[in-house]
């Protein structure tokens, strides 16, 4: 791993002016990843997860816009620069892999042309070259018969083999970075451990940083080496997957974990964590969670704790921040 990060996003807020005042989106978001490593990012819908990696992209729908931090990729700021300056960046320095592999796919196109125009586009090569290596992109991502389905159109392929295409388009170019949004939702449970497996082998053997967008505490488990747990926009706690699965200490991500049954275990019914996140023009003052939260005392009615370290992960609770909540 190398002592600096690819990615490194620093109190990043977003917003988005509407007639009735602005909403933040997103507020004092900081992570990093380094190279070779996968940091997923969880929470529930509307936590703010697909809105970080939209901005690292520069994929904001408008009106809203970055309005405070910075976005670095290898040391370089990239949260100011040009449209045409970003797209550059896109698909060179950043692949993308979202939920839905047709969004990404042309159906008028067979894989290969699709293919070779993204390697073509950014790598220096010819026409065979960049066919060449697009068949070994296919068996890379372990689609069996490369050289004859690479003549094939997206509908030819299976929902699973369709994510894996998705993810040979995302290496086309050899990034530093992957920003994977929900890859396995779309899938049944089986096809989701092969992506998963495979997003983990590939990011190890390539050493590129993963930035995995999930719901799915199971996914983060079995793919990520850090996990990121955001709640109405912000970051709530942040640390080592084995450390945060096994003692997480935040109420939210203790609430997260006991949702999750136990294999094995028979229970009349699952653990939930009661009332849903607040609107993003509705979060309450002091801590966003502190209406759901057992723990909650009158510090966190008032103050909105900042991220401070635990005994095993980095934690924004009054819990830990120094005396009582």
């Amino acid at each position: 791993m190398h002592d600096k990060p690819v990615l490194e996003v620093r109190d990043l807020q977003v917003d988005f002016p509407g007639r009735h005042g602005t909403v933040t989106a997103l507020s004092n978001v900081s992570l990093s990843i380094a190279a070779g490593e996968i940091l997923g990012v969880v929470g529930e819908s509307g936590a703010g997860k697909s809105m970080t990696g939209a901005a690292i992209l520069g994929l904001l729908e408008r009106p809203g816009h970055i309005a405070a931090g910075e976005i670095l990729l290898d040391g370089r700021r990239i949260d100011n620069l040009p449209d045409h300056q970003m797209e550059k960046v896109r698909g060179r320095e950043i692949g993308a892999i979202f939920q839905d592999p047709l969004t990404s796919l042309n159906p008028l196109f067979s894989v290969g042309a699709q293919l070779s125009e993204t390697i073509r586009q950014h790598l220096p090569m010819t026409k065979s070259q960049a066919r060449v290596r697009a068949v070994e992109l296919l068996a890379e991502v372990g689609i069996p018969a490369p050289s004859e389905r690479v003549n094939h159109f997206p509908h030819q392929f299976s929902g699973g083999m369709r994510q894996r295409v998705v993810i040979a388009l995302a290496l086309a170019a050899r990034p530093k970075l992957i920003i994977a949004d929900e890859p396995t939702t779309a899938l049944d449970v089986s096809i989701q451990a092969q992506i998963t497996a495979l997003l983990r082998r590939l990011c190890k053997e390539n050493g590129t940083a993963v930035m995995l967008v999930t719901h799915d505490m199971g996914v983060i488990a079995e793919t990520a080496d850090r996990v990121a747990v955001m709640y109405a926009g912000r970051l709530i706690e942040i640390g080592a997957v084995d450390q945060v699965l096994r003692a997480p200490s935040h109420p939210y991500t203790r609430g997260l974990m006991a949702s999750i049954p136990a294999l094995g275990a028979r229970v009349e019914r699952l653990n939930q964590i009661d009332g849903s996140m607040p609107r993003l023009d509705a979060i309450p003052p002091g801590c966003a969670f502190n209406p759901r939260c057992l723990s909650s005392g009158p510090r966190c009615r008032m103050e909105r704790p900042d991220l401070v370290p635990t005994a095993h992960s980095t934690s924004a609770c009054w819990l830990h921040a120094g005396g009582t909540a």
